[in-house]
């Protein structure tokens, strides 16, 4: 039978990350916008009044989800900014980034494939996205360390979304799937960097 709200507020904890969970297994199988209240409901065995009770909308729950990911990306923003050189700044955060993104290579993917996920992640945290901007830019002051750092952006994202949309065989296939984009994008960020440089900023 379906169960109501917990009461107490040390199962109202566990019943919240237990949504948070199962919501992150869905998202994976099914994207954020093809998965449900409803749908979360059913799979743990609640009523939809149950899950309700601790997040109002998909985008709450979208919110407690993401939460930990962003924080930990704030971390290694703010440690990047700390360091003394522009490369360690804009390696710092390459590397603690690309660490990030294989650790949770599954959620990633379907979060960096999903337009209304990215949507509101830009509408409420686009400070971050700012400072990752920077810390890519200010390598190369000027002009040029924007257009790198726009290009740069535009790799990773194409990168992700190509693997992403080619992947095959489940969770497993989204894991391979998000380790390839990775790489394709480091060696294409590498590789697009000579040549802006050598074709528009070389003196």
């Amino acid at each position: 039978m379906p169960s109501g709200a917990v009461t107490t507020t040390s199962g109202a904890t566990d019943t919240r990350q237990r949504l948070i969970d199962i919501a992150v297994r869905l998202f994976t199988r099914h994207s954020f916008a093809g998965t449900s209240l409803q749908m979360i409901a059913d799979e743990i065995g609640f009523t939809k009044a149950a899950v309700y009770h601790h997040f109002h909308t998909r985008e709450e729950l979208l919110g407690a989800v993401v939460e930990p990911l962003v924080r930990e990306l704030e971390r290694i923003i703010e440690t990047a900014e700390a360091l003394r050189s522009r490369p360690a700044r804009a390696e710092h955060m390459l590397s603690g980034y690309v660490d990030l993104v294989v650790r949770n290579r599954g959620l990633m993917s379907v979060l960096a494939g999903d337009p209304g996920v990215i949507d509101m992640l830009r509408s409420q945290r686009d400070d971050l996205v700012q400072r990752q901007v920077r810390l890519l830019a200010d390598i190369d002051p000027g002009p040029g360390g924007l257009v790198k750092a726009a290009v740069f952006g535009f790799l990773i994202t194409l990168m992700g979304c190509y693997h992403g949309y080619t992947s095959k065989g489940g969770a497993q296939g989204v894991g391979a799937a998000t380790t390839n984009a990775v790489v394709s994008a480091s060696i294409l960020i590498l590789t697009f960097n000579y040549f802006i440089t050598e074709a528009f900023f070389a003196r």
